[in-house]
This record gives structure tokens, sequence and C-alpha cells, in this order.
């Protein structure tokens, strides 16, 4: 026993030192210039950077989470979803008519981990479209374009999601939006774990950036955004009030369902604790000065203690590179407080069975160039019969060379697999999971993942920039 005593409190040093090296430092949005500071991670230190447009762009690669824990057993059953993309309208300018829109219906879809779904797709869109649905790893009978042709308009399709990881994930019909006639909102998909997970209410903060004209129209991505005004809501509200009794934890899923813009959002006055991001289980780390970063279609997940008397309020920050401006708040509601004093720290999620270890010594290694249209095409192109930029074999580590040719920061997202992000020598990861990446121009950056799944899966690059198109490739694993 004191052997494994002793063993139990070096592995709890051990962690606590990981998780100090881990985060990324954001100091106030108020009251002077905001600046991020990149905390060292392993060997690596970065200095003082100044939150220009350009570098809240680029942070995302950087941040740092804790590695999945082991997964546990999951609920299997069989779910029929249908699913329409079709015109919509949204609230976007007070006193003034609703903006016309295109979504694919309202509201989170929220699942148990190991359901399966029998979705049926149909468009009532004017252009043919396809959903796709990010961080849902190794679904190639699913997978958009490569298996799924885009559905023409009054068209429909059907076909099955495993939900194999519990997480949060993002479901869209936008794939083929750039200059649309308007922008497709995205979509929140809950899969929740199994296991239970001490919260007492679980929120979904979807933010959506809307560029719109002088006439009120909103404009898609992909389209000069010259002559409009920016708008950003949270699940379609301009201003979000949140309230909850005191000693309540709340589990927030953030989700940055921007097509282009890197944000920063911040809630003041509490700490905050991230539990995941990508969907994936992360080692819980307090975000400096309560500040998180999320890429274009990225998601995280923190845990929030509130306390105080009743009508305190938090409020919540967004910033775009250029100015934070309030989105919401967090108000401390007249109920009875929930328990008499707030929970202990939170153990990590349940994990979700993703390799402990990559062997890098026999990985396969791509080299794949971004900003430059050799080889990368608009989704509208997109043929299948095109040559893949890689081909792996199934269970073999990969290891990506994704250097950055433009004179932007291009965000990359690999459709299949989760990564890890490898140190600048080469000779590890961070700990951490994604399936989206921020690049700054002229760099290289390198990813590991480990081909677990079959199938034929898409590359997304897509400049930080709103009038930047996305452009595809494909890969397999046989």
């Amino acid at each position: 026993m004191p052997r494994a005593a002793g063993l139990i409190a070096c592995a709890r040093r051990f962690a606590a030192k990981k998780s100090a090296l881990l985060h990324s430092r954001l100091r106030p949005f108020a009251g002077g210039q905001t600046e991020l500071k990149m905390v060292r991670i392993g060997r690596m230190a970065s200095p003082d950077l100044p939150l220009t447009r350009r570098r809240l762009m680029t942070v995302f690669g950087a941040a740092a989470l804790g590695p999945a824990l082991p997964a546990v057993g999951a609920a299997q059953g069989r779910t029929a979803v249908a699913l329409q993309a079709r015109p919509d309208r949204i609230s976007l300018r007070p006193g003034a008519p609703q903006t016309p829109v295109w979504s694919f219906g309202n509201g989170d879809l929220r699942f148990k981990r190991g359901e399966v779904l029998d979705v049926a797709f149909s468009n009532e869109l004017p252009v043919a479209a396809v959903l796709d649905c990010r961080g849902l790893d190794g679904v190639p009978a699913a997978e958009p374009l490569t298996s799924r042709a885009p559905v023409p308009p009054a068209a429909k399709d059907t076909f099955q999601l495993p939900l194999r990881h519990a997480g949060t994930f993002l479901c869209g019909a936008s794939l083929l939006g750039d200059g649309a006639a308007a922008p497709t909102r995205p979509r929140a998909l809950i899969v929740d774990s199994s296991s239970p997970v001490a919260v007492d209410r679980d929120h979904v903060l979807l933010i959506e950036e809307w560029r719109l004209r002088q006439d009120g129209t909103a404009i898609a991505p992909g389209t000069d955004p010259q002559d409009t005004t920016i708008i950003h809501t949270i699940n379609g509200q301009t201003s979000l009030n949140i309230s909850a009794p005191s000693n309540a934890r709340l589990r927030l899923r953030f989700i940055n369902g921007s097509p282009r813009s890197v944000l920063a959002v911040k809630l003041e006055n509490l700490e905050v604790r991230v539990m995941g991001i990508d969907g994936q289980p992360a080692e819980p780390f307090p975000a400096r000065n309560s500040a998180l970063m999320l890429a274009p279609g990225n998601r995280t997940d923190v845990f929030i203690d509130v306390a105080g008397p009743a009508g305190t309020s938090f409020p919540i920050l967004l910033h775009d590179g250029q100015q934070a401006r309030p989105v919401g708040k967090l108000v401390i509601s007249a109920e009875p407080p929930i328990r008499s004093a707030p929970f202990p720290p939170a153990p990590p999620l349940p994990g979700n069975d993703l390799p402990a270890q990559i062997d890098l010594k026999n990985a396969q290694r791509v080299s794949l160039e971004l900003g430059t249209p050799a080889d990368w095409v608009r989704p509208v192109d997109f043929k299948p019969s095109a040559a893949p930029a890689f081909q792996a074999k199934t269970g073999r580590p990969v290891v990506l060379a994704l250097t950055n040719h433009a004179t932007i920061t291009t965000v990359l997202h690999l459709h299949g697999h989760h990564v890890r992000l490898l140190d600048r020598l080469d000779d590890g990861w961070k700990p951490f999971w994604l399936d989206t990446l921020a690049i700054e121009p002229g760099q290289t950056q390198r990813i590991a993942f480990l081909a677990e799944y079959p199938g034929r899966y898409l590359i997304e690059a897509t400049a930080a920039d709103w009038a930047a198109p996305r452009l595809l490739r494909w890969y397999s694993v046989q």
C-alpha cells in the first residue's frame, strides 16, 4: 500500500506540473492593449504576442489540452433522424425585418454514445447541398462528396451515422455554400457519454458571424464583404443571458460557427475549466484569464461553478481580433443555492478510445502544400475520381507536414480522424487532439494520426478571410 500511495502521489505531481505548462495566457480584454502569451509546452516557448487580428487567427494551433482517458462501454440503439435543408429567417437587427438565411432546422441534435442514426436528409434549397458533420471520425459511408453525392433541390438522401465518440460536434450544409444566395446556419450535435457527468446544467453556445449589407441581407462566405456590417449571435440571439442558482456547476459547450474567423471568448470574473476540445476529452485545466480561443468549427467544452448573491452577473465578451464586445451574461438566479458549497474540482470527462501512443518511427510521411492553387479545388469542382493527396494503410501512423505558402493564415480541417500536433523537433506531440489547425503564413506544422478507419475522407483548407474560397483534397485509408 505505501508503494501504491507513492505512485499515486507521483502521478498527481506529474499531472499538476504538466497542466501548469499547457495553457495559453490571455491578458484582459478591457483597459489597454490586449495581449496573448503562450506558456511553454514541453521544451517550446513563445514570446508575448500582441493580440492583433492575425495573431488571434493563428494562436489556435498552439492551444494545449490534456490526453483522453480510457473509454467506457457505450450504449447501443438505432434512431431515425429527419433533417431538412430549407430557407429560413433570423432576427439580426432590432425593429427591422428578419434576415433570410438557409438552415436545416433549429435546436441542438442530442443523442447517446453508441447510437446509430438513420439519417434522412432532404434538400428544399434552390441549390444542391450535402450534409457534413464535423468531428465524427471514421464514417466513410456518410462522407460528403467522396461517398455522398450532392443532393439536388427537392431530392433526398439516406445514410447511417454511428456515434462512436461522446462529445460536442457540428453539423452543417454549407460545404457547397461559398458565394451562395444566403449563408447556411450550422447546428450543434451533442453525443452524451454513457457514464454520468456531474453537472447541474448543460448549455450549448453556438457563435455565428454574419456580414450584412446595407439593405439587411446577409452574404455567404466566399463573397466580397466590402461595405458590410459584422454581427455576432449566440444561439441565434444578439445577446444571450444564462441564469443558474448559486453553487451550480455548468457545462458550457462553446462552438465557433463562423465560417472564416478565429474568435476569443472571455467570461469575466469566473474560473473557466477546459474539459474538452473538438469532441475529445482534455485533462482539466483553468483557462488563463477565463478566455478561450475558438477556430472556425472549433468546439471547446468548459465547466463553470457560479457562486454569489442573487442578481450577480458575469459578462460574456467576444473578441474578433479587432475589438471586444459583450454578447451576453451569466446571471445568478433568485433560486435557493443548489448546494451548500461549490463542487470540488471535476475529474476528466470519460474517454473516447483514441490511441494512447503513435509510433512515429514507422510513420508514413506526407507533405501538403497550402496556399497554392495546384491540386486544391473548390467544393463545386470536386471529383472523387481525382488523385488522392495520399493513401495510407489501415493501422499505420501518418505524419503530415503542412506548409502554408499563402500570405494569410490558413485553417486546415481533416475529416475522418483526429490528430496530434507534433513538436517542432518531431520528437513528440502536444498532449491534445485536434480536427482543425490554423497555420501561419510561411510556417510548417506537423500533425500525426493513426489511420484507423478505412475509407475516403476530405481535407479542407480555407484562408482566414471572409472572401476566401474553401478548397478541398481527399485522402484514403485502405
